[in-house]
């Protein structure tokens, strides 16, 4: 009785901190992005000294994490707030104090304009309100990369292995 009582609290605590709160705070469901679309999301993105990521619905921090490994000064932003203690651990195990950082925050309410590279591996329906969201904030040169989801107005620049590159310095971004 006591394993059947167990299993229900966390098939509970499972639907509770990665699909009700996520959902209701205008958000998507955990799904991690697997280390080789990590590995060419930073390889596409040609990081160079100096520059400042943000990783958009951050998870467990591993882009976060690859980004600051790879030079950059790198942001996530997070609001479940059981992720957000986990990708901060992760972060502290990876040494990476003081080049990463995980805010516990909606992205939608965060200013991206200060980003030079913007991360998303975000759903089907929150790419049209988020290119809107960019095209307004995005600093000229930024880039944007997503993993597997595609912007509805937008071209990307490159395309390797579900990994999609916009690039504002090779196109411009359509203006409302």
């Amino acid at each position: 009785m006591w394993f059947l009582i167990i299993i229900v609290l966390l098939i509970l605590f499972y639907l509770v901190f990665f699909w009700i709160i996520p959902f209701s705070l205008n958000g998507a469901i955990f799904d991690p992005s697997r280390k080789a679309s990590v590995e060419k999301m930073v390889e596409l993105a040609q990081v160079k000294k100096g520059e400042i990521s943000a990783d958009l619905g951050s998870g467990d921090g591993r882009v976060v994490i690859a980004f600051a490994k790879a030079g950059a000064e790198a942001h996530g932003y997070e609001i479940n707030p059981l992720l957000v203690i986990i990708s901060r651990i992760n972060v502290r195990k990876a040494g990476l104090k003081g080049k990463a950082y995980i805010h516990w925050k909606n992205f939608w309410n965060a200013d991206l304009s200060k980003y030079d590279i913007i991360t998303v591996f975000q759903v089907d329906f929150a790419m049209n309100k988020l290119e809107d969201k960019l095209r307004k904030e995005i600093k000229p040169g930024a880039r944007v990369i997503s993993n597997h989801w595609t912007f509805p107005k937008w071209n990307y620049s490159k395309f390797e292995k579900d990994i999609y590159v916009y690039d504002s310095r090779v196109y411009s971004i359509p203006k409302d």
